[in-house]
Parts: structure tokens; sequence; C-alpha cells
């Protein structure tokens, strides 16, 4: 039987950390109280150190090794937030650091574990598939692995995160964390149920790359075969057997969360809340605006990560303001005659549609003699807007087709 990380262990951690990482804010959200029906605040670990609580867990790992271990250089796989904590963490502790890669890696992420000190390789196309090439550098070359979760100093790490939550917050009732391998979510239970047994621990996972439901289920850790979420920092294929050990007895409940979910989630986070994190930071934001749980306020959430690419964040802006309705892709067919486009957009704009995006198409060989196609991006303001708007042209006797999906 696995031994489970003592809170003795994480303030211990604490103690190593002080100086180290920044006690994060905890910031009210009014939006997310307003939704909930009580108070609900937000863990900030986007402004921690390497931009997320990644640093708290890798730093305690390679404190602990011996002046010999370290000598060795320590060696790590992640998609981006892990890597860019270790290398910041080797780099104050004196270890050479080799970090393994995804191919699809965000290049920001890339570019800041490199300028941590770390070298960099790109291996396969998954941070499980990085691993396998991580455990056989280790082998190798003699270096020591800095696992992303599975390791007790690790769990310990994150679990400082609590410490500080329920510090802030005597009177919580409910932690809610995105969950990948575990780590983050086995260190805040193992505070919480050991100070504050009153305290749900909720975990979200996306629904793409969820583990923990079937491996909860079966009572023990189950392999998904594919993995596709927009998070890529929770996109974890198995639990590890140690992060499996203590969310299965301490974590109160596991629950995912759609990409559509994750998008509406980060867009609030920005307009709202002016917060910037990335899409594995915000799902529990998106369980919450969803309603997939039980909550209890006052509840906090806590932002995991904030290192997102600047291109991804565009598109994730796109689709979280066409899943709240506020972002129209469609096609019109209408007459091929001189003036009817601009009577076609007059009408949008009548309506107060914002034409983002507009496209004159006559090559589609469905179109009949006489007729074009005119493939539009609209900004609105809203699903009851979006419904008018489209309502009316077809009223208007224009011919009004979404994508398959749209």
């Amino acid at each position: 039987m696995t031994e489970l990380v003592g809170l003795a262990d994480v303030r211990a951690a604490r103690e190593l950390l002080t100086g180290v990482v920044r006690t994060t804010p905890l910031e009210p959200s009014r939006p997310l109280s307003a939704a909930l029906g009580g108070p609900v605040l937000l863990k900030c670990e986007n402004f921690q150190r390497a931009g997320s609580y990644k640093v708290r867990g890798a730093y305690t790992r390679i404190a602990g090794l011996t002046a010999e271990e370290r000598a060795g250089g320590v060696v790590a796989a992640s998609a981006g937030n892990h890597a860019q904590g270790v290398a910041l963490a080797a780099g104050l502790l004196g270890a050479a650091a080799t970090v393994f890669m995804p191919v699809n890696a965000p290049l920001p992420k890339v570019a800041a574990t490199k300028a941590y000190g770390a070298r960099i390789e790109l291996v396969g196309n998954t941070v499980d598939e990085s691993l396998v090439a991580a455990h056989d550098y280790a082998e190798r070359h003699g270096a020591t692995l800095i696992h992303p979760f599975d390791h007790p100093d690790v769990i310990a790490g994150q679990g400082t995160v609590a410490l500080e939550i329920l510090e802030q917050c005597p009177e919580v009732k409910t932690i809610i964390t995105g969950v990948g391998g575990g780590g983050l979510i086995s260190g805040i239970a193992v505070v919480v149920k050991e100070l504050r047994p009153d305290v749900r621990v909720v975990g979200v996972q996306a629904s793409g790359a969820a583990a923990y439901p079937a491996s909860l289920a079966a009572g023990e850790p189950v392999r998904l075969t594919s993995l596709s979420t927009i998070a890529d920092g929770i996109a974890v294929g198995c639990p590890g057997d140690v992060t499996f050990a203590h969310v299965s007895k301490l974590v109160d409940e596991v629950v995912t969360v759609t990409e559509e979910e994750i998008s509406r989630a980060l867009l609030m986070l920005l307009e709202r809340s002016k917060q910037v994190v990335e899409p594995a930071g915000a799902v529990g934001v998106a369980a919450l605006l969803a309603g997939a749980m039980r909550v209890e306020a006052p509840a906090v959430v806590v932002l995991s990560g904030g290192n997102i690419d600047p291109l991804l964040l565009l598109r994730v802006i796109e689709h979280g303001l066409s899943a709240a309705g506020r972002y129209l892709r469609f096609t019109v067919r209408c007459p091929d005659r001189p003036g009817q486009l601009a009577s076609l957009l007059a009408q949008i704009a009548e309506l107060r549609g914002n034409v983002v995006d507009v496209e004159h198409l006559r090559g589609n060989p469905h179109l009949r003699l006489g007729e074009v196609e005119v493939a539009l991006s609209v900004e609105t303001r809203g699903a009851e807007h979006s419904d008018k708007l489209i309502g009316t042209l077809r009223a208007s006797g224009y011919e009004v087709l979404f994508a398959a999906g749209g």
C-alpha cells in the first residue's frame, strides 16, 4: 500500500520554499459569486514564479536530492509548466536540467523553459511519450528524474497552496482545482483533510483527457487510449500510483468539463476578472459555471497557471465568443446581382451586428445559376441577439446556412 504524504511533509516543504515562491493572492470574483449565490475566490497561481504552481513541487523535490545527485543533473518531461518549474528550480539549486517536451508543446513554454537554463528535447506527441524518453535518458546518463506529479516530495510542495488558502480564507467550504496527473489536488487534499475535513475538495478534468473518473471507478489507474483537449497542461493519459492513492482516498469528487465550457471560462476570466489563464488553469471555473458539481460557499477555485500561447488565446477567445452566442460564422445564399452584397451588409448593420469578415463565393457547384454565397463572421451581443439577427435575415428571404456543428 502506498504511504500517503502527511501534513508535516507539506509544512516542511513550506519552510523550504520560504523566500523561493510567492504567496499568491486570493481574489474575490463577483461574476462567479453571483452565479453560485455565495462568495467565490480565485487562488491566483497564474501569478506564481514561472507562471504556475509547478515550481513549488519541483523545488521541493530537487532540494531533497543529495549533492551527488544534483551534480548528476535532473531530467523532466512536461508540456510546459512543469518544465519551467524544473528549469527555474534547478537553476536556483545549481543543477543542470534536461527537459523532454512533446513536439507540439506551446512555443512560449518551450522558449521560457530554455530561458530558465534548461536543455530542451522535443520528443513524442504527448507528455506520456515524453516521459518515456525522460526515463530512458535518466537511466543512460545517471540523471535524476523529476516526475511531474507522482512523487511524495512533489505532492508535498504542491500542497503548500492549500496552507495558503486556509490562512487566506479560513471559512472556505469548497476547494476546486484542475487535475492532470493529480499532484496538486493530492497535496491540497492532504492539508485540507487533516486541518479541515469538513471542506470538500473537488477535481476537474477536461472531458477529452479524463483519466480519473474511469480509474476511480475501476479502483486502479486506467490508461486512456487517446487525449484531445485545449487544456494541454492537464492532458495526462494515466494517473500515477502515488497520486491515485491520494485522490482515491482524500478527494471528494472528480468531474469533467467540455472544450466549450473551458473556452467560456477563459473568456469570462479575461473580461470580468482581468486574468490571463491557460485552459488547464481555468477548468475549475468552467466546472463552477457549468454547475458540474455541488458547491458550498465560500468556494476557492485554483487558477493553476497562466502560460498560454498567444495564438491559442486568439482561437480560444473566438471559440468562447462563439460558445457564448456572441460570434457567428454563417453563409448566406442570395441572388448574384449588383448591390446585393451592400444590401445584405446594410441589413446586418441595421440589426447592430458587427461584420468582422466577409467573403464572396461563386465556386460552389451546388449553387443555382445566378446565385452566390457570402461567407460572414459577425460579432453580436449574445445568444438572443444572434437568434434575432438570423431570424430576421431568413424572414427577409435569405437562405442562411451553418457549417456542421455550427
